[in-house]
C-alpha cells in the first residue's frame, strides 16, 4: 500500500452536511477493502464558516486546502447569508478557495445515464448516451479583471465596471487540458467564444488555433457562444469536449447540467498545474447548490458528491479501475431501480440520502466478490 494521501473535506452549508455523510460511506469502502489509503479531515467553508468565524474561508481552512493531496467540497450557500456584505458572502469563500489553490480548469461532464434518459427536459432520443465534457476557465475573465466596481459618474448616474481579459499564457493551459482530455475520448474539442463582437474572443480563438497545431489527431472547430447555447438543445450530441472562457463557460455547463434532467447527478473537478514534483492542486465538487429548501429532510441526492469522489479517483489519484468500478456501481444502483426524489419516476418508491449512500455500498461489494 502506498502512503496515505490526505483528502480536505468541506461539508459547507445546506444538504452538505447530508450528502457528505452518505458519501463518506463509500470513501471508508475504498479504504477498508485497502483499495485507497485516504486519510480524511474536516474544515468549514461558506455561510458555516462565516457563522464561526467572521469569514466565509478562514486563512488556515485555505492552507489545509494547499497542503491536501486533494479536496472535496460538498455546497455553499442559502438564504441566511444574502444579505451580507459582498466580501462575506458564501460564495466568495469558493472564489477564494479556487484562487488560493490555483485551480484553472473546471471540468464539468454532462453525462445521461440511460436509466434516466425520460428524466431530461429534452426528448429521450436527444439526450440518450449522451457524453459531454465541458472545460472552462475558472480563474481569468470577467470574474477576476480589472478595473472591476461601480462608481458614481459626474452626472450622478452609477455605472458597474467588469474587465474581460485574458493571455495566451491563460488560454493556452486551458485549451491543452481540453486537447488531452478529447485524446481520451472521442478526439473532439469544439472552442467556444465570441470572436464575431469581442477581441479577447478573438485572441482566444488564434491562441486555440496555434496550440491545435500540437494536437493534429484531435479534431478542432470554433463556435460562437450563442450558438453553442442553440446546439446544446437542438443536437447536443455533436459535441465532445467543448472548451471555453469563465464567463461562457459557467453559462455553458450550466445549461448543459439540465440536458440529464437532474443536477443532484453531475459532479466536476476543478485542476491546477502541476509543480515540478508531479503534485496538482485538485478541487472536486457536485455541481448543484446548498438546496436550502430540502435541507435537514434526508431527501438530497448524494449520487454527484459520490461521482466527484470518482473523478477525484480517477484525475487526482490515476486509480482509473477504482473509478470505473465507482461508475458501475451507480449506474447498477439506479438501473435498479434505486431513486431519490429528485430522479425517481411514478410509480417508484424514493429512498433517502443515506439510503442511496448504502445502495452504492451495496453494490461496490457485490462488484467486487
Amino acid at each position: 500500500m502506498t502512503s496515505a494521501k490526505n483528502i480536505l473535506l468541506l461539508p459547507g452549508d445546506g444538504i452538505g452536511p447530508e450528502i457528505t455523510a452518505a458519501a463518506r460511506k463509500t470513501f471508508a469502502w475504498f479504504n477498508d477493502t485497502k483499495r485507497t489509503n485516504f486519510v480524511f479531515t474536516e474544515d468549514l467553508i461558506g455561510g458555516v464558516s462565516y457563522d464561526t468565524h467572521g469569514t466565509p474561508l478562514t486563512d488556515a481552512a485555505l492552507k489545509r486546502a494547499q497542503e491536501a493531496d486533494a479536496v472535496l467540497m460538498a455546497s455553499v450557500g442559502g438564504p441566511k447569508w444574502e444579505t451580507l456584505p459582498f466580501k462575506d458572502r458564501p460564495e466568495r469563500g469558493l472564489l477564494a478557495m479556487r484562487k488560493g489553490l490555483g485551480v484553472f480548469a473546471n471540468l464539468r461532464p454532462a453525462l445521461v445515464f440511460d436509466v434516466l434518459a425520460n428524466a431530461s427536459p429534452l426528448k429521450p432520443e436527444i439526450v440518450q448516451g449522451l457524453d459531454i465534457m465541458i472545460v472552462r476557465e475558472l480563474l481569468g475573465g470577467v470574474y477576476f479583471g480589472e478595473p472591476r466596481g461601480i462608481e458614481t459618474l459626474p452626472n450622478g448616474e452609477r455605472r458597474g465596471i467588469n474587465t474581460q481579459v485574458y493571455t495566451t499564457s491563460e488560454i493556452q493551459r486551458v485549451a491543452r487540458v481540453a486537447f488531452e482530455l478529447a485524446r481520451k475520448r472521442s478526439k473532439k474539442v469544439c472552442s467556444v467564444e465570441k470572436a464575431n463582437v469581442m477581441e479577447s474572443g478573438v485572441l482566444w480563438r488564434e491562441e486555440v488555433t496555434k496550440l491545435h497545431d500540437e494536437y493534429k489527431d484531435v479534431e478542432l472547430v470554433h463556435m460562437y457562444a450563442d450558438n453553442c447555447a442553440m446546439q446544446l438543445v437542438r443536437y447536443p450530441k455533436q459535441f465532445d469536449v467543448i472548451v471555453s472562457d469563465n464567463l461562457f463557460g459557467d453559462l455553458l455547463s450550466d445549461l448543459a447540467s439540465m440536458l440529464p434532467g437532474s443536477l443532484g447527478m453531475l459532479p466536476s473537478a476543478s485542476l491546477g498545474a502541476r509543480d515540478s514534483s508531479g503534485r496538482q492542486p485538485a478541487f472536486y465538487e457536485p455541481i448543484h447548490g446548498s438546496a436550502p429548501d430540502i435541507a435537514g429532510k434526508g431527501v438530497a441526492n448524494p449520487l454527484a458528491m459520490i461521482l466527484s469522489y470518482g473523478m477525484m479517483l480517477r484525475y487526482s489519484f490515476d486509480m482509473a479501475a477504482n473509478a470505473d468500478l465507482l461508475d458501475a456501481a451507480v449506474k447498477n444502483v439506479l438501473r435498479a431501480g434505486i431513486r431519490t426524489p429528485d430522479i425517481a419516476e411514478k410509480g417508484q418508491n424514493p429512498v433517502s440520502t443515506q439510503a442511496m449512500g448504502d445502495a452504492v455500498v451495496k453494490e461496490l461489494a457485490r462488484l467486487a466478490a
